[in-house]
């Protein structure tokens, strides 16, 4: 962590915000280095794809019946009404091998081919059917109601382009044509560790000091929600060998292991005394919330080390994280923008803030303090609100740059 730009609000050396993210771009690098899988189409939703994707196929597959009717030679049916024998009928899944001779027609269904000899269909309510014969009441020209091959689908026709976020109408057609399975850019593989003695399961009860674990199930939300793959959550406790085989567990499963509490400077900071010998590096970042920041390197698995507190768990992936996760895993960063702001607002000095809002009606308003433990707001905030360092106060209406959540 570079940390030679500033000093934190107690004297101890601080690093900027970018600075920090430098630092952690270089640490994950390698898991940015897109690889491919093949999935079945029918998983593919959400995922992006590797490389362009080509029919192997014509679609349609074939000439077919684009109505139910009969099956005639345009020149048969010049004059109407024109009276033909009916030679036979043929289902969609079916087919006629015999060439339509003059003079005949084929009952035919909606998708089922069309046999030689063939040139246009008719719809059923412009015939008259009477036993072993079809009285033709309206003339129509050749190639009337009739799918041509490849009018679709050429074979050859890239149907999605490397880089695309596949939604359900890209597996649509990538199922007509066919294919059952497509190379997608691989997701990073993530675990997530809480740490912390007084953590337990939703849904548990409560002992005297304890608490629920929320930033488990958030980073692993969020984690999902910008691409990766979750390959565990786990949860140590502030003992230091069990933190160390609850990690050694999350490396070798995981692409990139993140962890939360355990990094400032209290008395039970496991993370920090088992990572920090084994070459960790653990400081400040002038920032609010969020400051107490950690990285590692074990067995060549990056590990980020995020505080505790719930809102600085999710400042810090959504800072620093998210948008490496987002380009491993093939997706385009996050938009930023710069919205006016709805009231006044003030701001420590000397931290860079990232303070929760709301987008509304064109403008952004706060909807909590800078507290790291109000996780409520965060349940109200689409965006988070970044406040220069070197700013202490910011009138109603300036231009204010946000990041959405």
């Amino acid at each position: 962590m570079c940390c030679s730009d500033c000093q934190d609000v107690s004297g101890v050396s601080a690093a900027s915000v970018e600075d920090h993210a430098a630092h952690v771009r270089e640490l994950l690098q390698p898991i940015t280095n897109r690889t491919a899988e093949s999935v079945t189409v029918a998983d593919a939703v959400g995922r992006v794809a590797h490389t362009d994707v080509a029919s192997p196929v014509d679609l349609p597959l074939f000439e077919n019946s684009q109505m139910d009717g009969y099956a005639v030679r345009a020149a048969d049916i010049v004059s109407v009404p024109a009276v033909l024998r009916v030679v036979g009928a043929v289902a969609a899944g079916g087919a006629h091998d015999r060439t339509l001779e003059p003079g005949t027609a084929l009952k035919i269904m909606t998708g089922a081919p069309v046999p030689d000899g063939a040139d246009a269909i008719v719809p059923v309510e412009n015939t008259t059917s009477d036993g072993d014969d079809v009285t033709i009441d309206v003339s129509r020209e050749a190639g009337e109601y009739i799918r041509q091959q490849g009018s679709d689908v050429r074979r050859g026709m890239v149907l999605v382009r490397a880089g695309q976020l596949l939604a359900p109408r890209h597996v649509a057609v990538l199922a007509a044509v066919g294919l059952s399975h497509v190379d997608v850019v691989s997701r990073p593989r993530v675990a997530v560790i809480t740490t912390g003695a007084e953590l337990v399961d939703a849904g548990s009860d409560l002992q005297p000091g304890q608490i629920y674990d929320s930033n488990g199930i958030t980073l692993a939300a969020h984690l999902r929600a910008n691409g990766a793959d979750v390959v565990a959550v786990l949860r140590s406790s502030d003992e230091p060998e069990v933190f160390r085989g609850v990690l050694a567990s999350a490396v070798t499963a995981a692409d990139l292991v993140i962890t939360s509490g355990g990094v400032s400077k209290g008395d039970f900071e496991v993370v920090k005394d088992v990572l920090e010998p084994m070459g960790g590096t653990f400081g400040s970042v002038r920032m609010q919330p969020g400051g107490p920041q950690g990285t590692a390197l074990v067995d060549g698995v990056p590990v980020l080390n995020f505080p505790g507190n719930p809102v600085s768990t999710v400042v810090s992936f959504v800072v620093f994280a998210r948008d490496i996760v987002r380009e491993a895993a093939g997706l385009s960063p996050r938009p930023k923008h710069t919205v006016p702001l709805k009231n006044s607002i003030d701001s420590v000095p000397g931290k860079r803030q990232f303070l929760r809002g709301s987008v509304q009606d064109g403008h952004v308003s706060l909807v909590a303090g800078p507290g790291s433990h109000l996780v409520a707001a965060m349940a109200w905030a689409d965006v988070l609100v970044d406040v220069p360092a070197d700013v202490t106060a910011l009138d109603a209406g300036t231009e204010v740059s946000v990041v959405a959540l």
